[in-house]
C-alpha cells in the first residue's frame, strides 16, 4: 500500500500556533523559492565565483579546501599566570590563535588599586597594569609563531604598546606580529558603553594606530570592526550588519581625511560578527557583508587593491543565545551557529562554552567547545566546497534583501549627518532598543520559541560545575601593580608621561610617546589620566 505523507501542518503542535514565518530580524520568509526570485541578479556582477569581486561567495579562491579557519578561543580570568596557564592548555589542545579577555578596570582604563575596580580585579577577565603584565602573560608562548587577538577598545592603543614591548623582549620583530586588536571605539558608543574619551578624540587615537601599524607592523590587524557586541546589545541581524559597516566606513573615511591612502590601511582592516541561531540570515548576513563592502571600497571609497576590497571577519557563536535553563542544550544551539559561520565563510571562529551564561568556562566546557569547531572542521565535509549553499535560490533572495535593508540603513545614516552624529543623537542605541524590546515581546506571546525558557521548561535548577575565582585574585594583582610603582625609575615615568601630555595637544602621532611611556614603567591607568587631561571624559545623552 502506498504511503500517504502529510503535507500540510496538522496543528497538533501546541507551539505552532502563534508562529510566524520572519527571520529573527523580521523579514518575511516565503514557503518556497524559485528561479524567478532572482530575476535582475547577475551571476558576475552579483556573485562572482570565489576569490573574485564581489566576494560574496568568499574571498579565497579554494576557502577552507586550502586552508581551515583560525580556531580562537577567548580566553582571560584571574591573574596573568592562570591565563598564561589556559593559553597553554588550549593551544595544547589544538586551538590555533589565542584571544585574550580583560578584566573591567583594564577595559575602562582603570588600575587594580583605582577605588573603581574594587570587586572586579579578575573577575570577567584577565587583570593587564603594566608592561610587566603583558609580558608575563606570554610568557613561554612566541609572539611569532600565534596570532593574538585582543578585545579591548578604549584604552587599545596603551595595551597594544605593552604588546609590542614584550614582544621586543622576546626579540621578536614587530614585523613578524599577527593579530588583531579590536580598537572598535564606535560601537561602544552604540552598544557595549565601554568609552574613556570623547568620539573626536577616540578617533584620532584609531587613525595614530592605523598610520602607525601600516608602517611598524604590517602584518596586524588594528581594528577589529565589530558587529557582535552590537547582536548582543539586542539588535537585529539587519542592524548589526548595517551598523557595522557604517562604522567601518567612517573609520576609512576618518582615515582618508588624515591624508592616508586608502590602500595603505584598508586591507588591514578586519570584522568581527556574531553567529546567532537563525541559521539562513546568518549565512546570507555574511554573504551580503562580503558584497556590500566590496562595492563600496571600490566604488566609493576608489581603493585599488584588491585587497581593500576584502571583507575579513572573525566569529563568535551568539552569548546571548546561551540559556541557563538546561546548559547543556547550549552545545547543540553552539555547533549549529558554528556551522552557519562556517558554510558563510568566516576566516576564524570562537564557539561559546554552554557554561558561560553562569560564570566563566570551566576547561571542561571550553575543550567540548574547541572539539565542536574540530568536528565540524574534519569530521562533517562542509569544507569540502567552497560556498556550498550558493545559487540556493533561498540564501540568494535572502542575501539581496538583507543587502537592500542595509542599504537603506546606510541613506538614514548619511542624511542625519553620519555615524557620530547618529551617536550623539541617540539613533543606534533607539533602533536597538526598539528591536530588543519587540523580541521579548515576541518571546512573552511565545511567536519565538526558546527551548527550556518559554516551552519544554524543566521544573530543577541546572547543576553543572563552574569555574571560581578566588578572591585573593584581586589583593594579590594590587599587591603587584603597587610593588611595580616601587620598583620603577619615578622620574622618567614622569617625563614620559609629560612628553605624552604635550603631544597630545599637537597633531603628531601618539603611538611613538605610548611605547616610551610602557617602556619605562607607566601604568595603564597612568597613561589613561594623563590623556584625560587633554582629551576629556564623555558622557551618553539619554535615551528614552
Amino acid at each position: 500500500m502506498a504511503k500517504t505523507f502529510v503535507t500540510e501542518p496538522t496543528g497538533s503542535d501546541p507551539y505552532q500556533g502563534g508562529r510566524t514565518f520572519r527571520t529573527l530580524s523580521g523579514l518575511p520568509v516565503q514557503e518556497t523559492y524559485r528561479p524567478e526570485d532572482g530575476a535582475g541578479r547577475d551571476y558576475a556582477r552579483d556573485l562572482g565565483d570565489p576569490g573574485e569581486y564581489p566576494f560574496t561567495r568568499g574571498i579565497h579562491r579554494t576557502m577552507y579546501r586550502g586552508r581551515i579557519w583560525t580556531m580562537r578561543q577567548f580566553a582571560g580570568f584571574g591573574t596573568v599566570r592562570e591565563t598564561n596557564a589556559r593559553f597553554r592548555y588550549l593551544l595544547d589542545h589544538g586551538q590555533t590563535g589565542l584571544s585574550v579577555a580583560f578584566d573591567m578596570p583594564t577595559l575602562m582604563g582603570y588600575d587594580s588599586d583605582h577605588p573603581r575596580s574594587l570587586g572586579e580585579v579578575g573577575r570577567e577577565g584577565v587583570a593587564v597594569d603594566t608592561v610587566g603584565d603583558m609580558v608575563e602573560l606570554f610568557a613561554g608562548i612566541p609572539l611569532d609563531q600565534v596570532s593574538t587577538s585582543m578585545t579591548i577598545n578604549g584604552p587599545a592603543p596603551i595595551i597594544f604598546a605593552m604588546y609590542l614591548v614584550a614582544a621586543e623582549r622576546q626579540g621578536v620583530p614587530w614585523t613578524k606580529l599577527r593579530g588583531t586588536l579590536q580598537t572598535d571605539i564606535l560601537k561602544e558608543y552604540i552598544a557595549q558603553k565601554e568609552w574613556i574619551f570623547p568620539p573626536e578624540p577616540s578617533m584620532r587615537l584609531i587613525v595614530d594606530l592605523l598610520a602607525f601599524c601600516s608602517r611598524e607592523v604590517p602584518q596586524w590587524n588594528p581594528i577589529s570592526i565589530s558587529g557582535y557586541h552590537i547582536r548582543e546589545a539586542g539588535s537585529t541581524a539587519v542592524q548589526e550588519l548595517a551598523f557595522t559597516l557604517a562604522d567601518g566606513f567612517a573609520y576609512v573615511e576618518a582615515g582618508m581625511r588624515a591624508g592616508l591612502d586608502v590602500d595603505a590601511f584598508a586591507p588591514r582592516l578586519s570584522f568581527f560578527f556574531n553567529a546567532h541561531i537563525d541559521f539562513f540570515e546568518e549565512i546570507a548576513k555574511f554573504r551580503a557583508a562580503r558584497r556590500i563592502w566590496a562595492r563600496h571600497m571600490r566604488e566609493r571609497y576608489g581603493a585599488k587593491n584588491p585587497r581593500s576590497w576584502m571583507l575579513r571577519f572573525h566569529t563568535q557563536t551568539a552569548g546571548c543565545s546561551l540559556t541557563a535553563q538546561q546548559p547543556e542544550n547550549n552545545i547543540v544551539r553552539t555547533a549549529i551557529e558554528a556551522l552557519a559561520a562556517v558554510l558563510g565563510g568566516t576566516q576564524s571562529l570562537h564557539t561559546n562554552s554552554m557554561d558561560e551564561v553562569l560564570s566563566l568556562p570551566t576547561e571542561h566546557a571550553v575543550k567540548i567547545a574547541l572539539r565542536t569547531q574540530q568536528i565540524l572542521a574534519y569530521e562533517t565535509g562542509v569544507t569540502n566546497t567552497v560556498d556550498p549553499l550558493g545559487g540556493s535560490y533561498f540564501v540568494e533572495a535572502l542575501t539581496d534583501r538583507m543587502e537592500a535593508e542595509a542599504e537603506a540603513y546606510f541613506a538614514r545614516i548619511e542624511a542625519m549627518g553620519g555615524v557620530l552624529a547618529g551617536i550623539e543623537n541617540g539613533f543606534f542605541q533607539r533602533e536597538i532598543a526598539e528591536a530588543a524590546y519587540r523580541y521579548q515581546r515576541e518571546l512573552e506571546r511565545r511567536e519565538q520559541i526558546i527551548v527550556g525558557v518559554n516551552a519544554f521548561v524543566e521544573p530543577d535548577p541546572p547543576s553543572i560545575p563552574t569555574l571560581h575565582i578566588d578572591p585573593r585574585v584581586e589583593t594579590e594583582q594590587v599587591e603587584r601593580v603597587r610593588a611595580w610603582r616601587q620598583h620603577r625609575d619615578g622620574q622618567a615615568v614622569a617625563r614620559t608621561l609629560d612628553a605624552l601630555e604635550r603631544a597630545a595637544g599637537t597633531d603628531a602621532n601618539l603611538m611613538p610617546f605610548l611605547l616610551d611611556a610602557v617602556r619605562a614603567g607607566a601604568t595603564e591607568g597612568e597613561v589613561v589620566d594623563t590623556l584625560k587631561r587633554v582629551f576629556g571624559t564623555w558622557r551618553e545623552r539619554p535615551v528614552f
